[in-house]
């Protein structure tokens, strides 16, 4: 039997989601000329087909289909990414030079979000069949074995980073993939060695883009006050920003957390999602949850989801098979970064990095992705020892 516990969490995160988009797209709605439920019931349809798929995937073997699955999300996902940059405009969605959905028959599909659930699958099967102890190989082994999984990568990093200008995916897919290596048995100096190489990449990506330049100068314009008066004044006076303009979005979603307080103003109440917040019902939705339902709503929100992810982690460590449970903690880690990166970003800690809320967020491809990914956890689950 699947992990019911499991199913009912993410379907309960599926309906608040489909609540508050309700609620959060009246702006939009109105500025559009969209009909008043447009945005809701889209998403009620993109809540109930995920509901309906991830217990479908749930009632499947493992041993037949989730080999099968993953590797037509990982192929499928590689092919249509390294495509859409030759499919004509007819057919891809562009926005800000970047190609990164396909249309078909009225509904957009964004091939990243279906890759990485692959991404993870075609990870665990590899290391739990390649990647051994570190205590036989010894730091020169494990670099050599991690050469190829480098490579590809680097693949990953330019058709996601580079074609699709989306460099918040590419932080969820590394740090997936290095948590993953240190549990497949990697050392942790390795792992640390790693994450140091990671972290110089990304400064390297994120200063070869004017954009993200941009976008940093925007972050650190509004956190620099409270990081630099832990510093000296010597050291702070070089790394102040004498004058910017205050980061539009990252001051609305703090004003908008600031006035809902507690206990929030109410469902549909809300002020700042009325043409100040933009994208309230995408990337910003923890911070329209934060105004209409408070401190409170968004404890209620974040307890869900980790319940959530302490299932997922649990299911992978009671399941004896590697590859089963490589690929849950996988998924965990997904969701957890996803989460955790939106978080950061709408509240001013970490620049914005443009990544939506598994699960609540409005959007088919990542509810339907993330519900692909929580289904084929359920199909191991079945066989997890209790």
């Amino acid at each position: 039997m699947p992990d019911r516990t499991l199913f009912v969490t993410a379907s309960t995160l599926i309906a608040i989601s489909v609540v508050m988009i309700y609620s959060l797209s009246e702006y939009t709605v109105v500025l559009f000329d969209y009909a008043p439920m447009h945005f809701a019931l889209r998403q009620m349809a993109f809540g109930l087909f995920s509901i309906l798929l991830m217990w479908a995937i749930a009632q499947l073997d493992p041993d037949v289909w989730l080999g099968r699955l993953g590797f037509l999300l990982f192929l499928g996902g590689l092919v249509l990414m390294m495509g859409m940059p030759f499919m004509p405009s007819s057919l891809v969605t562009e926005v800000g030079g970047a190609k990164r959905w396909i249309r078909f028959a009225g509904v957009s599909l964004a091939p990243v979000e279906l890759f990485k659930i692959g991404f993870v699958y075609f990870l665990a099967w590899s290391f739990s069949r390649k990647i051994r102890h570190h205590s036989e190989l010894g730091i020169r082994g494990e670099f050599r074995q991690f050469i190829p999984y480098a490579a590809f990568f680097i693949l990953v990093m330019v058709l996601i980073a580079v074609m699709q200008k989306d460099l918040g995916q590419v932080m969820v897919l590394a740090m997936s993939l290095l948590f993953m290596l240190m549990l497949a048995g990697s050392s942790f100096r390795f792992f640390l060695v790693l994450m140091a190489l990671a972290v110089g990449a990304f400064v390297v990506f994120i200063f070869t883009a004017q954009h993200r330049v941009a976008r940093i100068i925007s972050w650190w314009s509004l956190a620099q006050d409270s990081i630099l008066s832990l510093m000296p004044e010597f050291i702070a006076s070089h790394l102040r920003v004498q004058s910017h303009d205050e980061p539009y979005q990252i001051s609305h979603s703090l004003n908008a957390i600031h006035n809902g307080g507690i206990i929030g103003t109410g469902l549909g109440s809300g002020t700042f999602k009325l043409g100040f917040l933009s994208e309230v019902h995408t990337d910003f939705i923890l911070a329209g949850i934060a105004e209409e339902f408070g401190f409170i709503g968004v404890v209620v929100v974040t307890g869900l989801f980790a319940w959530m992810l302490k299932r997922i982690f649990t299911i992978a460590n009671r399941i004896g098979n590697a590859r089963y449970s490589l690929f849950c903690v996988g998924v965990g880690l997904l969701l957890a970064f996803a989460f955790l990166l939106n978080a950061f970003g709408i509240s001013g800690i970490t620049p914005i990095k443009g990544i939506s809320v598994p699960f609540l967020s409005y959007g088919g491809s990542a509810m339907i992705a993330s519900a692909v990914g929580v289904g084929m956890v359920l199909m191991i689950s079945k066989k997890a020892q209790y």
